[in-house]
């Protein structure tokens, strides 16, 4: 084996790890160690365990967030195989709702402002204004509206990004130009990111039956037909009402756009205004 070395230093041991690695995930690969049937005999306490993880939103790649918070998952899952359960862990991808197709439209929006592929202003005079950023610093100069969020507004802070434009967080990726176009459609974000996520994840080491993976939205007949059923059923059962509440409406999709759903803006609550509606009469009469 080469040793790979920079500025002198060895890491012979690291990759010794690596390519032990690589051997030992090709292994259970090729004897399915996490395939997951259905036993002959009902199992006993403690014979079997299923695990899950929240779909991430296929909008992008994998971040080490996702790992951090899966690695609670593989743990148990690994353990309780160790210890003989019968163990299944599948795994999703969620393309529902507003994120993919936010991006898909901020990229033609970009496209019909300056070109394709783009030339962006260079200058901060320039560059054009993003609504929900100004938005939201309204927000945040209401005190009592800052308490109210002050959670989510730090964890909007904490995920914005310098980059601007989403062809620009595209090229980020290592995408071509002529790549990056193609994600105007919003379909293309579900057959682009989910096999690269998968493979992200099997480099992960996670012990998923991956005949157990799907993706969400109507391109998935099966999964598509099982959330009608639900929702009926509970529509049903009396568990689903029709109301109404205060929300953030998106003018430009011509429907509600909730928190996780915005492109930008997170964090950002209705707010409540007491109008106060005073008569004006005449002035006194002169004496």
């Amino acid at each position: 084996m080469v040793s790979n070395t920079e500025g002198g230093k060895s890491f012979a041991r690291r990759d010794r790890l690596l390519e032990i690695e690589a051997q030992v995930q090709k292994w259970w690969g090729e004897k399915e160690i996490f395939r997951a049937d259905s036993l002959k005999t009902p199992p006993k306490p403690g014979e079997r365990f299923f695990g899950n993880f929240p779909y991430p939103y296929m909008n992008g790649y994998l971040h080490l967030g996702h790992a951090f918070s899966l690695s609670k998952l593989e743990f148990a899952s690994a353990y309780h195989r160790l210890r003989g359960a019968n163990v299944l862990l599948p795994f999703a991808f969620h393309c529902t709702g507003m994120p993919v197709k936010a991006s898909a439209d901020k990229l033609s929006r970009e496209i019909q402002l300056f070109g394709d592929p783009p030339i962006f202003p260079s200058t901060p005079e320039d560059q054009i204004s993003d609504p929900d950023q100004e938005l939201g610093e309204e927000v945040g100069e209401n005190q009592g509206v800052a308490e109210k969020s002050k959670g989510k507004k730090s964890k909007a802070a904490a995920k914005a990004s310098s980059t601007k434009f989403q062809w620009e967080i595209m090229r980020s990726y290592g995408l071509s130009d002529a790549e990056i176009s193609k994600f105007q459609d919003p379909y293309h974000w579900l057959i682009y990111f989910p096999p690269l996520a998968m493979e992200d994840l099997k480099a992960f080491g996670l012990g998923c039956d991956w005949r157990r993976t799907f993706i969400t939205t109507e391109v998935n007949p099966f999964y598509d037909s099982f959330v009608r059923w639900q929702m009926r059923k509970l529509k049903k059962m009396g568990k689903i009402v029709k109301d109404l509440r205060y929300t953030i409406y998106s003018p430009l999709d011509g429907q509600p756009c909730a928190d996780h759903d915005r492109a930008s803006g997170e964090g950002v609550l209705p707010q409540e205004y007491t109008l106060v509606k005073m008569e004006v009469i005449p002035h006194f009469p002169q004496s």
